[in-house]
C-alpha cells in the first residue's frame, strides 16, 4: 500500500494499482498519477472520480445509504427469498479461525460457478483470514445450515462506511437462499449501528457478469454514479489503442476463463470509454433497469443535458 496526495493505492493484479478506500471519489492531478506509475513501475492504475470530472468511464458504486432498511423496502421477489433463507439458516458472527477452515471451499466453488480462475490457494486464504483477525474494523458473518457454514462475508468498517468483502456461498446451499438471508441480515445489522451511514457492496466490475450486481440491486442496494478512470503508464499509452483492444478481445474469446485476459480487456475498455464525452459513452445497462434507483437516471440526465 502506498500513499499519494489524494488516496492510498494497492496492487490489484500484476503491476496494476487500485485506489483505496473504494468509496472515495478523487480528482488527482496528472503529475501525481504519472509519478505514482513511474515510482511503482506499474502498467496502469484505476480509481473512481466524480461524474463531473472530464475523464473516466461512466460507472457506479453499489451502495445502500440511510437507516431505513427492512423487508418492506425490498421488492416482492427479494422479500420472498429472504424469508425462505431465514427459515433455512441462521446468520451470526463467526470467528476468522472458522472462516479460515471452512471458507476456502466456498471461495473456490463460487469462483468456479462464475467461471473465474483468479482465486486464492488454500494457504493464501488462510493467511488472509489470519491477517484480518488481527486488524481493527474487520468482522466475519456466516449463514449456518445444520451446523455447516453455507455462506460467509467479511465486513470492514471505515469511518461511517461499512464494506461487504469476499462474499461466497457453496452451490449446495443456493436453493436455500442463504445468500439472500446473509446479505439482508448483515446490511440491516450494520446500518443499525451508531455512526454508520452507508454500506459499500462493490465497484462496477471490469469483468464480472452483470448478474452479480443484479442480485445486489434486488437486495435494496442502488447505483451511485461515478466515473471510473483507467490511466496507463506514459510508456504504455501508445499501446492502449483500438487494435490492441481488438487483439485482447479475440484472445479472451478463445480463453474466456483466463483472469489476466479478462482484466486486461476490462482495463482497455474502461480506458477507451473514459476518453469520450459522457453523452457518447455506452452506459452500463443495469443503471436503467426499472428496479434501479431513479436517482441514477436523474443524475445521468443532469450531467448530459
Amino acid at each position: 500500500m502506498v500513499r499519494t496526495a489524494t488516496s492510498y493505492w494497492h496492487e490489484e493484479g500484476v503491476r496494476a494499482l487500485q485506489a483505496f478506500p473504494y468509496h472515495w471519489t478523487i480528482e488527482p492531478g496528472e503529475g501525481e498519477l504519472d509519478e505514482l506509475l513511474r515510482e511503482q513501475k506499474a502498467i496502469c492504475l484505476r480509481y473512481s472520480t466524480p461524474v463531473r470530472s472530464p475523464l473516466g468511464c461512466l460507472s457506479y458504486h453499489v451502495v445502500r445509504e440511510g437507516p431505513d432498511y427492512s423487508l418492506e423496502v425490498l421488492g416482492k421477489w427479494a422479500r420472498k427469498n429472504v424469508r425462505r433463507g431465514l427459515r433455512n439458516c441462521r446468520v451470526e458472527a463467526i470467528s476468522f479461525d472458522r472462516l479460515a477452515e471452512e471458507g476456502w471451499a466456498m471461495h473456490s466453488d463460487t469462483l468456479e460457478r462464475q467461471q473465474r480462475q483468479a482465486g486464492l490457494s488454500a494457504d493464501a486464504w488462510r493467511l488472509r483470514c489470519e491477517a484480518a483477525k488481527g486488524l481493527p474494523g474487520f468482522e466475519a458473518r456466516g449463514a449456518i445450515v445444520r451446523g455447516r457454514l453455507a455462506a460467509s462475508v467479511i465486513t470492514f468498517q471505515m469511518g461511517d462506511c461499512v464494506y461487504l468483502l469476499s462474499q461466497q456461498c457453496h452451490r449446495e446451499f443456493l436453493s436455500a437462499h442463504v445468500n439472500n438471508a446473509l446479505s439482508f441480515s448483515v446490511t440491516r445489522e450494520m446500518l443499525g449501528r451508531a455512526g454508520v451511514r452507508s454500506i459499500f457492496y462493490s465497484l462496477h466490475s471490469l469483468d464480472a457478469p452483470a448478474s452479480m450486481d443484479e442480485f445486489k440491486f434486488r437486495m435494496g442496494y442502488a447505483a451511485r454514479l461515478v466515473r471510473q478512470r483507467v490511466v496507463f503508464h506514459p510508456a504504455w499509452r501508445p499501446l492502449a489503442n483500438p487494435a490492441a483492444h481488438a487483439l485482447i478481445r479475440a484472445a479472451k474469446a478463445l480463453l474466456p476463463r483466463n483472469p489476466a485476459l479478462r482484466k486486461a480487456e476490462g482495463m482497455l475498455r474502461f480506458y477507451a470509454q473514459g476518453q469520450r464525452p459522457l453523452a457518447e459513452q455506452d452506459s452500463p445497462a443495469l443503471l436503467f433497469q426499472p428496479a434501479q434507483d431513479a436517482r441514477a437516471a436523474d443524475e445521468w440526465s443532469d450531467q448530459t443535458a
